[in-house]
């Protein structure tokens, strides 16, 4: 497993969020997450994301009328982590993107295991699948709802600029949605182990992603 050491990267701050999210959402692809959540340093690389957009994307939480007390944190300010509870189970941990004012975020779908793997493991309970989809990864590292609005790097989750792509990034429809699924806004490292086992296409349930 490869070692990473937070001296020697560098953390990415509110500008390299406040960008157009398709763009973010590509460019996160190799960056390094790490979380010191209850005392226990966690991090992984970004192996899979999903972007969402302002109230035209139909899959977007911002697909209202307006901002609502849900999807406020979306609207900015950029480089905020934006943590909703779907499914009665699993939190879902986005990074805020575009300009102040304007909706967008990422969601960060899979992770490759870099430090902490004992913790990680201990919070979810199993030694495989640590991070290959959006609400494991939010287990393993700690996240819960108490980090929605939070400032990346100024507390207990920082994203660190990788040192690279290897391999292709694969461009799908996203995962889990009744609308909007078909939008080619997934972003993955094509053969990636660590990426989810989710399929795109619509939910059966008619429900939006949440």
């Amino acid at each position: 497993m490869e070692a990473f050491d937070p001296r020697s990267a560098r953390p990415l701050g509110a500008t390299f969020f406040a960008r157009d999210t398709r763009i973010v959402a590509r460019e996160l692809l190799g960056c390094v997450l790490v979380s010191d959540a209850e005392g226990a340093r966690t991090a992984g690389r970004i192996v899979e994301t999903e972007a969402y957009l302002g109230n035209d994307d139909p899959g977007s939480h911002a697909a209202t009328r307006g901002v609502t007390a849900r999807n406020r944190v979306m609207y900015g300010p950029p480089g905020r982590a934006y943590v909703y509870f779907t499914y009665g189970n699993h939190h879902m941990l986005n990074f805020v993107t575009e300009v102040d004012g304007v909706a967008g975020a990422v969601l960060i779908r899979a992770l490759e295991p870099l430090v902490g793997l004992e913790v990680m493991a201990a919070r979810r309970g199993r030694s495989r699948g640590l991070c290959d989809g959006p609400g494991k990864l939010a287990q393993a590292l700690g996240v819960d709802l108490a980090d929605n609005g939070a400032q990346l790097g100024d507390g207990k989750l920082t994203v660190y600029a990788g040192t690279g792509v290897s391999g292709t990034v694969k461009t799908t429809g996203r995962v889990g949605l009744s609308a909007g699924h078909e939008l080619e806004l997934r972003f993955l490292l094509a053969g990636n182990e660590h990426v989810s086992k989710g399929r795109t296409g619509p939910r059966s349930s008619g429900r939006r992603r949440s």
